[in-house]
């Protein structure tokens, strides 16, 4: 067996769609021919490439890795075929206008747009709420997003709208240098029981029931809340010991704050490009994905805190087993 174009095709499908059966809904495939199309991907590649979970399947670390390059091989090859029948169809045609929620990624995204696609214009809306950017793509007021979705809570939209994962990462608590568990490796979520939380509004797709249940789960409910999502105002009331919050990883402590993974990993998210299939064709939105996918790679290869998480996951885990 050769690595064909189809069998990329194959993997990307998977990934964006969390499930064997809807990737082989979605190409017009059995799902017993799908998966044994995945097993003769993965015994020629030599690694399993994905695992399963309570919501279908995820990438594994290599997994992420080799559907990033595969999405790569297939943007390129979908452009020379554009680009011979209608030069207009190439990301330098277009002008974007891109929602975004509060995430790091969209400096450097823009970056790597302007340098990538020279002649490709995009234009930023920030809007807190994934689900308020949702509804301006469907009501086409922007023509693509980056937000956040919850495990067990994927987005919901219209057929008109289609999205593709960036990473699913865990959400880590960031307190005061100074808190009693700031010795700690990793903080279980009950042993916070006591803490004032700052908890961020409702995003509309999940936030903040998704962290209310995790609290449920471990055994108590929050006694003390503010409901507050400016970042910088934020980190500071963390630093002068007012409280915890519930972070990305990928956030950049100010001095006086400690960013700690929670034991269990009991909240994740996960972020994602969603755009609207009649506004953004396939070259722009594999170019956003892409790029959104390389800058998000390298924010989390500069966060030590995460960093020091994935060596402890990859030493209690088979590299397979863990998903980033």
């Amino acid at each position: 067996m050769e690595l064909e174009l189809r069998h990329l095709r194959v993997l990307c499908a998977i990934a964006d769609s969390g499930s064997v059966g809807r990737a082989a809904a979605a190409l017009g495939l059995t799902q017993p021919a799908m998966s044994t199309q995945l097993r003769r991907i993965e015994r020629l590649l030599g690694e399993g490439l994905f695992v399963r979970s309570n919501t279908g399947v995820e990438l594994t670390a290599y997994g992420t890795e080799v559907v990033s390059q595969a999405r790569d091989v297939l943007a390129r090859a979908d452009a020379l075929g554009r680009r011979h029948t209608d030069p207009e169809s190439t990301p330098g045609a277009r002008t974007v206008r891109l929602g975004v929620t509060n995430t790091p990624v969209v400096p450097a995204l823009l970056g790597n747009l302007r340098d990538a696609c020279p002649d490709l214009t995009v234009t930023v809306c920030s809007v807190y709420a994934t689900g308020e950017l949702v509804r301006l793509v469907e009501a086409g007021e922007l023509d693509a997003a980056l937000g956040v979705d919850y495990p067990g809570l994927p987005v919901r939209h219209s057929p008109a709208l289609a999205h593709r994962a960036i990473n699913t990462v865990p959400i880590f608590v960031a307190m005061h240098a100074g808190h009693p568990l700031a010795h700690r490796v990793e903080v279980p979520l009950e042993e916070l029981s006591r803490d004032t939380w700052f908890v961020t509004s409702d995003d509309g797709v999940g936030w903040p029931g998704a962290f209310y249940d995790a609290c449920e789960a471990a055994g108590f409910v929050p006694g003390n809340t503010h409901e507050f999502h400016v970042l910088e105002q934020l980190q500071s009331m963390i630093a002068m010991g007012l409280g915890v919050t519930a972070v990305q990883p990928t956030l950049r402590p100010i001095d006086g704050v400690l960013v700690k993974p929670l034991a269990g990993d009991p909240l994740w998210q996960r972020l994602l490009v969603i755009w609207r299939r009649d506004a953004v064709d396939a070259p722009v939105a594999e170019a956003l994905h892409h790029h959104a996918v390389r800058v998000y790679r390298n924010l989390l290869a500069h966060a030590p805190h995460l960093q020091s998480w994935l060596a402890r996951a990859y030493t209690a885990t088979r590299p397979s087993d863990t998903l980033r």
